[in-house]
Protein backbone atom coordinates (compact mmCIF):
# COMPACT_ATOMS: atom_id res chain seq x y z
CA UNK A 1 0.00 0.00 0.00
CA UNK A 2 0.59 3.67 -0.77
CA UNK A 3 0.26 5.43 2.51
CA UNK A 4 0.42 9.54 2.85
CA UNK A 5 0.81 10.74 5.98
CA UNK A 6 -0.37 14.11 6.78
CA UNK A 7 1.58 15.90 9.92
CA UNK A 8 3.86 12.45 9.64
CA UNK A 9 7.14 14.24 11.28
CA UNK A 10 4.71 15.27 14.87
CA UNK A 11 5.25 12.73 17.45
CA UNK A 12 2.54 10.40 16.72
CA UNK A 13 2.55 10.61 13.29
CA UNK A 14 6.90 9.91 13.36
CA UNK A 15 6.01 6.41 15.73
CA UNK A 16 3.02 5.54 13.09
CA UNK A 17 5.76 6.27 10.28
CA UNK A 18 7.95 3.47 12.11
CA UNK A 19 5.14 0.89 12.24
CA UNK A 20 4.07 1.44 8.83
CA UNK A 21 7.42 0.74 7.05
CA UNK A 22 7.83 -2.39 9.38
CA UNK A 23 4.88 -3.61 7.89
CA UNK A 24 6.28 -3.08 4.18
CA UNK A 25 3.81 -0.09 3.21
CA UNK A 26 5.25 2.76 1.02
CA UNK A 27 4.83 6.44 2.17
CA UNK A 28 4.76 10.06 1.55
CA UNK A 29 4.92 12.37 4.34
CA UNK A 30 3.70 15.63 4.14
CA UNK A 31 4.62 18.53 7.27
CA UNK A 32 4.65 22.20 7.14
CA UNK A 33 7.38 21.73 10.52
CA UNK A 34 5.37 24.43 12.36
CA UNK A 35 5.51 22.28 15.76
CA UNK A 36 7.95 19.02 14.38
CA UNK A 37 10.85 18.67 12.79
CA UNK A 38 12.63 16.81 9.39
CA UNK A 39 14.80 15.28 11.71
CA UNK A 40 12.43 13.11 13.18
CA UNK A 41 12.03 11.49 9.57
CA UNK A 42 15.77 10.74 9.38
CA UNK A 43 15.53 9.13 12.76
CA UNK A 44 13.16 6.83 11.33
CA UNK A 45 14.88 6.31 8.12
CA UNK A 46 17.59 4.80 10.89
CA UNK A 47 15.45 2.36 12.77
CA UNK A 48 13.67 0.66 9.88
CA UNK A 49 16.28 0.79 7.30
CA UNK A 50 13.83 2.34 4.78
CA UNK A 51 13.51 5.44 2.95
CA UNK A 52 11.19 7.99 3.63
CA UNK A 53 9.45 10.45 0.90
CA UNK A 54 9.13 13.67 2.04
CA UNK A 55 7.26 17.35 0.93
CA UNK A 56 7.53 20.07 3.36
CA UNK A 57 3.46 21.15 2.35
CA UNK A 58 0.86 23.23 4.57
CA UNK A 59 -2.59 21.47 4.24
CA UNK A 60 -3.73 24.99 3.31
CA UNK A 61 -1.56 25.58 0.25
CA UNK A 62 -4.33 23.89 -2.48
CA UNK A 63 -2.08 24.06 -5.14
CA UNK A 64 1.04 22.30 -3.34
CA UNK A 65 -1.69 19.35 -2.75
CA UNK A 66 -2.92 19.12 -5.84
CA UNK A 67 0.61 18.56 -7.45
CA UNK A 68 1.55 16.37 -4.64
CA UNK A 69 -2.19 13.88 -5.81
CA UNK A 70 -0.88 14.26 -9.51
CA UNK A 71 2.54 12.60 -9.08
CA UNK A 72 1.52 9.88 -6.39
CA UNK A 73 -0.80 7.44 -6.61
CA UNK A 74 -2.11 6.76 -2.93
CA UNK A 75 -4.18 4.02 -1.34
CA UNK A 76 -5.40 5.89 1.75
CA UNK A 77 -4.44 8.90 3.62
CA UNK A 78 -3.38 8.99 7.67
CA UNK A 79 -4.29 12.55 8.78
CA UNK A 80 -2.08 13.30 12.00
CA UNK A 81 -1.55 17.23 10.87
CA UNK A 82 -3.12 20.16 12.98
CA UNK A 83 -2.95 22.43 16.01
CA UNK A 84 -3.18 20.61 19.16
CA UNK A 85 -2.56 22.74 22.45
CA UNK A 86 -6.16 23.06 24.34
CA UNK A 87 -4.73 25.93 25.95
CA UNK A 88 -3.51 28.22 23.28
CA UNK A 89 -6.67 27.31 20.99
CA UNK A 90 -8.73 29.12 23.88
CA UNK A 91 -6.23 32.03 23.27
CA UNK A 92 -5.96 31.80 19.19
CA UNK A 93 -9.49 30.26 18.58
CA UNK A 94 -9.65 31.45 14.78
CA UNK A 95 -5.97 30.37 14.02
CA UNK A 96 -7.29 26.71 15.25
CA UNK A 97 -10.47 26.37 13.10
CA UNK A 98 -8.28 28.02 9.96
CA UNK A 99 -5.59 25.50 10.20
CA UNK A 100 -7.38 22.00 11.16
CA UNK A 101 -10.82 22.91 9.71
CA UNK A 102 -10.09 24.36 6.53
CA UNK A 103 -6.83 22.27 6.32
CA UNK A 104 -8.97 19.16 6.63
CA UNK A 105 -11.16 20.44 3.87
CA UNK A 106 -8.60 20.75 0.93
CA UNK A 107 -6.99 17.99 1.87
CA UNK A 108 -10.91 16.08 1.50
CA UNK A 109 -11.31 17.66 -1.71
CA UNK A 110 -8.35 16.99 -3.59
CA UNK A 111 -8.96 13.15 -2.32
CA UNK A 112 -12.25 12.92 -3.54
CA UNK A 113 -10.84 14.54 -7.24
CA UNK A 114 -8.01 12.07 -7.73
CA UNK A 115 -10.09 9.27 -5.84
CA UNK A 116 -8.87 8.64 -2.30
CA UNK A 117 -11.92 7.55 -0.74
CA UNK A 118 -9.99 6.19 2.40
CA UNK A 119 -8.87 8.17 5.39
CA UNK A 120 -7.93 7.50 9.24
CA UNK A 121 -8.17 10.64 10.95
CA UNK A 122 -6.40 11.62 14.46
CA UNK A 123 -8.90 12.52 16.57
CA UNK A 124 -9.16 12.86 20.00
CA UNK A 125 -10.70 12.30 23.68
CA UNK A 126 -11.58 15.88 24.09
CA UNK A 127 -14.89 15.18 21.52
CA UNK A 128 -16.37 13.81 24.50
CA UNK A 129 -16.26 17.21 26.41
CA UNK A 130 -16.56 16.52 30.14
CA UNK A 131 -18.38 13.02 30.47
CA UNK A 132 -21.21 12.09 32.63
CA UNK A 133 -19.14 8.68 33.74
CA UNK A 134 -15.72 6.75 32.79
CA UNK A 135 -14.78 4.75 31.25
CA UNK A 136 -15.85 6.51 27.79
CA UNK A 137 -17.62 4.43 25.36
CA UNK A 138 -17.41 5.48 21.45
CA UNK A 139 -21.27 5.85 21.75
CA UNK A 140 -20.80 8.21 24.39
CA UNK A 141 -22.52 11.94 23.78
CA UNK A 142 -20.14 14.67 21.89
CA UNK A 143 -20.16 18.52 23.14
CA UNK A 144 -15.88 19.69 23.07
CA UNK A 145 -15.16 22.31 25.35
CA UNK A 146 -12.39 24.36 23.78
CA UNK A 147 -11.83 25.31 20.08
CA UNK A 148 -9.15 22.71 19.98
CA UNK A 149 -11.61 19.95 20.57
CA UNK A 150 -14.42 21.52 18.71
CA UNK A 151 -11.99 21.16 15.72
CA UNK A 152 -11.79 17.49 16.19
CA UNK A 153 -15.37 16.96 16.14
CA UNK A 154 -16.42 19.57 13.40
CA UNK A 155 -13.90 17.56 11.61
CA UNK A 156 -15.62 14.49 12.11
CA UNK A 157 -18.85 15.44 11.33
CA UNK A 158 -17.70 17.07 8.25
CA UNK A 159 -15.92 13.58 7.43
CA UNK A 160 -19.45 11.74 8.78
CA UNK A 161 -21.39 14.21 6.25
CA UNK A 162 -18.92 13.22 2.92
CA UNK A 163 -19.70 9.52 3.56
CA UNK A 164 -23.45 10.25 4.06
CA UNK A 165 -22.91 12.15 0.26
CA UNK A 166 -20.91 9.51 -1.09
CA UNK A 167 -20.79 6.45 0.77
CA UNK A 168 -17.80 4.44 -1.18
CA UNK A 169 -15.70 6.49 1.17
CA UNK A 170 -13.74 4.83 4.01
CA UNK A 171 -13.47 7.25 7.18
CA UNK A 172 -11.41 5.64 10.28
CA UNK A 173 -11.55 8.11 13.45
CA UNK A 174 -9.53 7.31 15.94
CA UNK A 175 -9.88 8.94 19.10
CA UNK A 176 -7.09 8.95 21.38
CA UNK A 177 -6.95 9.58 24.86
CA UNK A 178 -3.14 10.85 26.29
CA UNK A 179 -0.14 9.76 24.31
CA UNK A 180 3.28 9.58 25.89
CA UNK A 181 6.48 7.34 25.29
CA UNK A 182 8.64 7.10 23.00
CA UNK A 183 10.24 4.68 20.83
CA UNK A 184 12.47 2.55 22.84
CA UNK A 185 15.47 3.26 20.53
CA UNK A 186 15.39 6.47 22.34
CA UNK A 187 16.26 7.87 18.74
CA UNK A 188 12.30 9.88 18.47
CA UNK A 189 9.85 11.13 20.82
CA UNK A 190 7.90 13.66 21.55
CA UNK A 191 9.75 17.26 20.95
CA UNK A 192 7.56 20.13 21.54
CA UNK A 193 8.73 23.61 20.37
CA UNK A 194 8.63 26.03 22.77
CA UNK A 195 6.84 25.59 26.16
CA UNK A 196 5.11 22.12 26.26
CA UNK A 197 1.20 21.89 26.76
CA UNK A 198 1.74 18.21 27.78
CA UNK A 199 2.12 16.60 30.88
CA UNK A 200 4.86 14.23 30.10
CA UNK A 201 7.24 16.42 28.08
CA UNK A 202 7.01 19.08 30.66
CA UNK A 203 8.19 16.26 33.19
CA UNK A 204 11.07 15.26 31.42
CA UNK A 205 12.02 18.12 30.58
CA UNK A 206 12.10 19.16 34.16
CA UNK A 207 13.89 16.19 35.04
CA UNK A 208 16.85 16.89 32.17
CA UNK A 209 16.91 20.74 33.67
CA UNK A 210 15.73 22.42 31.01
CA UNK A 211 12.34 23.62 33.06
CA UNK A 212 12.66 24.90 36.75
CA UNK A 213 9.24 23.27 37.74
CA UNK A 214 6.37 21.60 36.67
CA UNK A 215 2.92 23.33 36.79
CA UNK A 216 0.16 21.52 37.94
CA UNK A 217 -2.83 22.86 37.11
CA UNK A 218 -5.50 22.36 39.67
CA UNK A 219 -5.04 20.47 42.79
CA UNK A 220 -9.19 20.93 44.00
CA UNK A 221 -10.79 18.86 40.50
CA UNK A 222 -13.15 15.39 42.47
CA UNK A 223 -9.95 13.29 41.89
CA UNK A 224 -8.22 10.71 44.49
CA UNK A 225 -5.88 13.60 44.59
CA UNK A 226 -7.65 16.08 43.44
CA UNK A 227 -5.27 16.70 40.38
CA UNK A 228 -6.70 15.94 36.76
CA UNK A 229 -7.10 12.09 35.90
CA UNK A 230 -6.42 11.00 32.44
CA UNK A 231 -5.43 8.05 30.34
CA UNK A 232 -1.89 7.68 29.07
CA UNK A 233 -1.24 5.41 26.44
CA UNK A 234 2.03 4.34 25.21
CA UNK A 235 2.68 5.84 21.74
CA UNK A 236 4.25 2.78 20.58
CA UNK A 237 0.46 1.42 21.30
CA UNK A 238 -0.99 4.47 19.73
CA UNK A 239 0.69 3.87 16.13
CA UNK A 240 -0.29 0.34 16.25
CA UNK A 241 -3.67 1.17 16.19
CA UNK A 242 -3.28 2.83 12.85
CA UNK A 243 -1.81 -0.31 11.35
CA UNK A 244 -4.34 -2.21 12.72
CA UNK A 245 -6.92 0.29 11.59
CA UNK A 246 -5.32 0.31 7.94
CA UNK A 247 -5.28 -3.50 7.54
CA UNK A 248 -8.49 -4.22 9.00
CA UNK A 249 -10.46 -1.68 6.59
CA UNK A 250 -8.68 -1.02 3.94
CA UNK A 251 -10.79 -1.77 0.84
CA UNK A 252 -14.23 -1.59 2.76
CA UNK A 253 -16.54 1.70 2.97
CA UNK A 254 -18.23 3.18 6.12
CA UNK A 255 -17.97 5.23 9.16
CA UNK A 256 -15.81 3.43 11.63
CA UNK A 257 -15.34 4.95 15.54
CA UNK A 258 -13.02 3.63 17.64
CA UNK A 259 -11.09 4.38 21.39
CA UNK A 260 -7.63 4.34 21.31
CA UNK A 261 -6.82 4.24 25.35
CA UNK A 262 -5.77 2.29 27.98
CA UNK A 263 -9.28 1.91 30.13
CA UNK A 264 -7.01 3.33 33.17
CA UNK A 265 -6.55 6.51 34.57
CA UNK A 266 -3.80 8.40 36.65
CA UNK A 267 -3.66 11.28 37.71
CA UNK A 268 -1.05 14.37 37.49
CA UNK A 269 0.50 13.49 40.35
CA UNK A 270 0.13 9.31 39.61
CA UNK A 271 2.48 10.18 36.53
CA UNK A 272 4.69 12.22 38.45
CA UNK A 273 5.48 10.22 40.89
CA UNK A 274 6.06 7.09 38.24
CA UNK A 275 8.55 8.83 36.09
CA UNK A 276 10.33 9.94 39.46
CA UNK A 277 10.59 6.01 39.91
CA UNK A 278 11.79 5.38 35.78
CA UNK A 279 14.19 8.38 35.99
CA UNK A 280 15.90 8.55 39.47
CA UNK A 281 15.08 12.57 39.39
CA UNK A 282 13.18 14.37 42.04
CA UNK A 283 10.64 16.49 39.93
CA UNK A 284 9.80 19.86 41.04
CA UNK A 285 6.73 20.97 41.08
CA UNK A 286 3.94 23.83 42.13
CA UNK A 287 0.23 23.82 42.25
CA UNK A 288 -1.63 26.71 40.00
CA UNK A 289 -5.20 27.43 39.33
CA UNK A 290 -7.19 25.13 36.39
CA UNK A 291 -6.16 25.79 33.16
CA UNK A 292 -9.35 26.86 31.01
CA UNK A 293 -10.81 24.12 28.74
CA UNK A 294 -9.98 21.23 31.04
CA UNK A 295 -11.93 18.39 32.82
CA UNK A 296 -11.41 16.11 36.18
CA UNK A 297 -11.37 13.05 34.36
CA UNK A 298 -11.27 10.83 31.21
CA UNK A 299 -10.16 7.46 30.57
CA UNK A 300 -11.34 5.19 27.78
CA UNK A 301 -13.39 1.88 27.72
CA UNK A 302 -11.54 0.50 24.67
CA UNK A 303 -13.11 -2.71 24.61
CA UNK A 304 -14.74 -1.70 20.36
CA UNK A 305 -10.96 -1.51 19.34
CA UNK A 306 -10.14 -4.67 20.83
CA UNK A 307 -13.30 -6.62 19.39
CA UNK A 308 -13.06 -5.10 15.95
CA UNK A 309 -9.35 -4.65 15.19
CA UNK A 310 -8.05 -7.19 17.12
CA UNK A 311 -6.20 -4.01 19.05
CA UNK A 312 -5.01 -3.52 23.12
CA UNK A 313 -1.96 -1.39 24.84
CA UNK A 314 0.75 -3.64 25.62
CA UNK A 315 2.93 -0.87 27.78
CA UNK A 316 2.02 -0.21 31.14
CA UNK A 317 2.07 3.40 33.05
CA UNK A 318 6.24 2.05 34.03
CA UNK A 319 7.21 1.71 30.13
CA UNK A 320 5.57 4.99 29.31
CA UNK A 321 8.15 6.46 31.70
CA UNK A 322 11.22 4.82 31.15
CA UNK A 323 10.66 5.24 27.18
CA UNK A 324 9.69 8.96 27.74
CA UNK A 325 13.10 9.42 30.04
CA UNK A 326 15.30 7.06 27.52
CA UNK A 327 14.74 9.87 24.73
CA UNK A 328 14.80 12.81 27.27
CA UNK A 329 17.94 12.00 28.90
CA UNK A 330 19.73 10.79 25.02
CA UNK A 331 17.82 14.07 23.56
CA UNK A 332 18.03 16.74 25.73
CA UNK A 333 17.09 19.54 23.45
CA UNK A 334 15.11 17.32 21.42
CA UNK A 335 16.18 17.16 17.73
CA UNK A 336 17.76 20.20 17.85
Amino acid sequence: MNILVTGGAGYIGSHTCVQLLEKGMELVVVDNLSNSSQESLKRVEEITGRKVIFHKIDLLERDWLEALFRDYEFDAVIHFAGLKAVGESVKIPLHYYRNNVSGTINLCETMAKYDVKTIVFSSSATVYGEPEKVPITEDFPTAAYNPYGRTKLFIEEILKDLYTSDNKWNVVLLRYFNPVGAHESGKIGEDPKGIPNNLMPFISQVAVGRRKELVVFGNDYPTPDGTGVRDYIHVVDLAAGHVKALEKLIGKSGVHIYNLGTGKGYSVLDMVKAFEKASGVKINYRIAARRPGDIAECYADPGKAFRELNWKTERGIEKMCADTWRWQSRNPNGYE
